[in-house]
């Protein structure tokens, strides 16, 4: 019987495990449009399926589609497929709408999509397009700034992770930052990310893809409203477009867009003054307060150290340890400062440490006494304080504090002040001079104050000569800030050289700034021929113009062909040549 049971059991869950590997939804452009705007449907199944059959769109006119499109990927080594089904659609009225269920036939299965809500408004100004770039553009990409606490205390840990939301039918093939905030009123640290992965997310309720861009912890030093300025990335996007290619699939258009986060608000909350400890130097967070001895027994002149430690979880780097209180007849150096701190997304974690070294220099019991140490923890929002334990330093074997003989013949045992019996430091800069000093007359130096003006002189003499030499070449200083100005507009260009589409628009770009700059014009709205025409009515050969026509030209042409590494070098080095040539004629 129970055999019966395990084996119905496995069979179930093997049911359900199969049935959830199948998905198949509707997709909206939009829950919220005017009466005059047109709304995108994509009807997507995770597998391939048969008799597919669209809902009836009662509330709906269909102004396009059906389109079909299947996609085959592999992300982080995991294959996936989808097909869908495309309508654009026009209310019919105001109010209300149903987008009713779609159905289609997968592994002998039937499956229904579920129905959507869309409410119609009043028509709008500009309706919107839901299949124009622009539109895919801004509704299906976002970078994010998601802030862990908006309301910390002052030095308490909060981190700022910025995201990269896209979904379909964007595809992402490059990104780079082109403004990092810089998170002014914040002590920040950045988590280094290994490599950016694209993973499955959820953004306002719906599926997306997501990269983390940057994570980053900041404790802020300042109370009140600070800003995070943000980030802004330029991204290389793929857009499907009306164009299919040889074998039917639809050809992928690459565009750049700017891209920037949203401004964010940290309202940073001041620490309490109600309940504040004396002796508080600044610590948040969680910590553990130690003061360690290595020895408790040892000779005088021996020296033995004293460890005052915090450890735990805070800002750890931005508060100083409570300084020790020792007896006068010990000799006490300046303690050495270490730090054994890791930052992650929680903060920071580890311990800071202050050293001492202490030489007694005569016998007896000294105590140490108790250190306090206080800091405040935001989560039980109230200040601690921890003492360390009192220690107890037995020295021997060597003189006795006081000991000091009258005219009686009488001791007394009172405490030797150490103000001019202490250990004093090695001079590390003694300035010593001879006792026999040399006279100036005859040195070195007489002589090289009598003929250091003449040298002075004498290259004054041969840069004065230079300079009128150079100042003659006025050809070869036209010629020289010439090649400045054409190595200026194409700096960008030559930073691209492996982007065929980023190389050519920043090119083409540099040879339009060049003729603003060097004219005085506007040339965007131009085309060839105005440029042609502006051109001839300046000191310039009919070669330099066709010259300068021509990589306008390649630069159009160079967009939609192919382009070799060599082709592009090519290109660049011939826009040096023209706008040093031109430069140097006008």
């Amino acid at each position: 019987m129970h055999k019966y049971i395990l084996h119905i059991i496995v069979l179930l869950f093997t049911v359900f495990n199969v049935t959830a590997q199948v998905s198949f939804e509707a997709r909206v452009s939009k829950k919220s449009m005017g009466l005059n705007e047109r709304l995108r449907v994509d009807f997507i199944m995770n597998k391939n399926g048969d008799n597919f059959t669209a809902p009836n769109f009662s509330d709906f006119r269909v102004v396009g589609g059906p389109n079909q499109s299947i996609s085959n990927s592999w992300v982080n080594g995991k294959k996936s497929f989808s097909k869908t089904f495309t309508y654009f659609l026009s209310p019919k009225k105001k109010g209300a709408a149903t987008l009713k269920a779609a159905t289609v036939k997968i592994e002998g299965k039937v499956y229904r999509t579920t129905p959507v809500k869309i409410t119609v408004s009043e028509s709008v100004a500009v309706p919107r397009d839901p299949n124009s770039p622009e539109y895919l553009i801004d509704d299906n990409l976002h970078l994010v700034a998601e802030v862990s606490n908006p309301r910390p205390y002052l030095n308490e840990a909060i981190t700022v992770v910025y995201k990269l939301y896209f979904r379909s039918p964007l595809k992402i093939s490059d990104a780079r930052e082109i403004e990092s905030p810089k998170f002014q009123d914040f002590w920040s640290h950045i988590i280094k990310i290994p490599q950016l992965q694209v993973q499955n997310a959820t953004f306002r309720g719906e599926d997306y893809k997501v990269v983390v861009w940057r994570k980053t912890v900041l404790y802020p030093q300042k109370t009140g409203k600070l800003t995070l300025e943000p980030l802004s990335l330029n991204v290389v996007i793929g857009l499907p477009s009306n164009r299919r290619d040889f074998f039917g699939g639809r050809i992928v258009q690459q565009t750049s867009r700017a891209i920037t986060a949203e401004k964010r608000f940290i309202n940073v909350k001041p620490l309490p003054e109600k309940g504040k400890p004396a002796n508080f130097f600044g610590a948040v967070g969680q910590f553990d307060f130690n003061l360690i001895i290595n020895k408790n027994d040892l000779k005088a002149s021996e020296s033995f150290e004293l460890k005052v430690k915090a450890s735990g979880s805070g800002n750890l780097k931005l508060f100083t340890l409570p300084k020790l209180t020792l007896p006068n007849t010990l000799e006490v150096y300046e303690p050495e400062h270490s730090e054994d701190v890791k930052t992650s997304l929680g903060g920071m974690k580890g311990s800071i440490e202050d050293k001492y070294t202490v030489v007694p220099r005569f016998q007896g019991k000294y105590p140490i006494s108790p250190v306090s140490f206080s800091y405040f923890d935001p989560k039980k929002e109230e200040y601690f304080t921890l003492i360390s334990q009192e220690h107890i330093v037995d020295v021997y074997d060597g003189p006795i504090a006081g000991n000091s003989t009258n005219k009686d013949n009488s001791t007394s045992n009172q405490l030797v002040s150490t103000e001019n019996e202490s250990f004093r430091f090695i001079k590390l800069i003694p300035n010593l001079r001879p006792i026999e000093q040399l006279a100036f007359w005859g040195s070195k130096e007489f002589y090289l104050m009598i003929v250091a003006p003449f040298l002075l002189l004498l290259i004054f003499y041969f840069l004065l000569r230079r300079k009128i030499k150079i100042s003659g070449d006025v050809d070869g200083i036209k010629l020289k800030m010439a090649n400045k100005l054409a190595k200026k507009y194409l700096g960008s260009a030559k930073k691209n050289l492996k982007n065929k589409i980023l190389f050519y628009d920043a090119l083409e770009r540099a040879l339009h700034n060049y003729l603003k700059a060097k004219l005085n014009i506007e040339t965007f709205d131009f085309n060839k021929e105005k440029i042609r025409q502006l051109l001839k009515e300046k000191p310039l050969s009919s070669d330099d113009i066709d010259s300068f026509i021509n990589l306008l030209e390649n630069c159009e042409i160079a967009r939609y062909s192919p382009a070799t590494d060599a082709k592009m070098q090519q290109d660049f080095d011939q826009a040096l040549n023209v706008i040093a040539t031109i430069d140097r004629k006008l």
